[in-house]
């Protein structure tokens, strides 16, 4: 019989090949190379036309705070036995900032850059200040899981939520244009495997945010198959950029 502790080795690594399909795509955007291998769409189109026009970069600044509260959630003086949370989260907080660096450097207009390291430097702040509480105020890791838990659950579940900003122009428009079926299926997917995990050796922090993002993520794909047919083709004009921009890395990188 498999162990516990396999099982959960064996979805670490389903996160990581996600990661690394990613990562393939971004790699291929640099050399504008295009080949159906990855799932940033965003960054290639970044790439292929040096410029970042209207996209923004607050999904992913906001992965790179998730990401940084799962791996305090995952030290063994907070959450013991917990290290391929802190190694997938890991390798997610370095595509993220691989990804920022990219905005950074085609923002030729500098319409975001200040705003980047604005939002990193409050982000490093506000950790900061959670790491000094998490380790003077509690000194159980049953108390330290509970307190930094709680937050990793709320922006996690802010995140998986986020795509649905976009329903009310889905339903009034009869369109889904502005939401990406890869970043839909990203996130069903993503909060899928990592419900597994948390179901292998009980999580109740893991399972609650990534259980309701598996559901978040269905109810995407149920309104992307219901209104596609209705969604007005543009041939072979270029897409405009999506108003709801999170990379399936971010979406892997999610705890």
């Amino acid at each position: 019989m498999v162990s516990a502790e396999a099982a959960r080795n064996v979805v670490g690594i389903i996160v990581c090949l996600l990661w690394s399909c990613d990562f393939l795509y971004l790699l291929d955007g640099l050399t504008f190379v295009r080949q159906n291998i990855g799932c940033s769409p965003t960054f290639y189109r970044i790439c292929k036309k040096k410029d970042v026009e209207e996209f923004q970069p607050y999904p992913y600044a906001a992965t790179v705070l998730n990401c940084l509260f799962w791996i305090l959630y995952g030290l063994p003086i907070v959450k013991p036995d917990s290290t391929l949370v802190v190694t997938i989260n890991s390798v997610g907080l370095v595509f993220e900032l691989i990804y920022l660096s990219i905005f950074c450097i085609f923002d030729t207009q500098n319409k975001g850059r200040k705003k980047v390291f604005l939002v990193l430097f409050g982000e490093v702040i506000f950790m900061a200040a959670i790491v000094v509480t998490t380790f003077l105020a509690f000194h159980t890791h049953e108390r330290r899981t509970l307190f930094v838990g709680v937050f990793c659950d709320i922006f996690n579940i802010l995140m998986y939520a986020s795509p649905l900003t976009i329903v009310k122009k889905v339903v009034t428009t009869k369109s889904v244009e502005y939401m990406p079926l890869s970043l839909s299926l990203a996130n069903f997917l993503n909060g899928c495997v990592w419900t597994a995990y948390a179901l292998i050796r009980f999580d109740i922090f893991m399972l609650v945010s990534n259980g309701l993002g598996a559901f978040f993520g269905f109810l995407q794909l149920v309104l992307y198959a219901f209104y596609y047919k209705s969604t007005p083709k543009r041939g072979s004009q270029d897409v405009k950029p999506s108003e709801i921009q999170l990379s399936a890395s971010d979406a892997a990188s999610r705890a």
